[in-house]
């Protein structure tokens, strides 16, 4: 089976973004857990940092994590079709 790049790309981008909204939805609405979630799974001690969410914050991390994931996925797919 082959893979288009472009799609492919595109599906992982937009998987990152609505990933990346309901996490920045759930520091919004549970900010302590959230801190205390993310700690855990680094294995370190966050409480004492805090979160400072903003608006620009939450949409430049969209688009880079976005663009970040959309390139990988394509370059993934381009990979996976010369290995085939």
């Amino acid at each position: 089976m082959k893979l288009f790049p472009s799609k492919f790309g595109l599906s992982c981008a937009l998987t990152a973004a609505l990933l990346w909204i309901a996490c920045s939805a759930l520091v919004l609405m549970l900010p302590t857990a959230m801190l205390s979630l993310s700690g855990d799974m680094f294995h370190m001690q966050l409480a004492e940092m805090g979160w400072h969410l903003t608006w620009k914050g939450v949409l430049i991390g969209l688009v880079a994590w976005s663009v970040v994931a959309g390139l990988t996925g394509a370059m993934f797919a381009a990979i996976y079709n010369r290995l085939i």
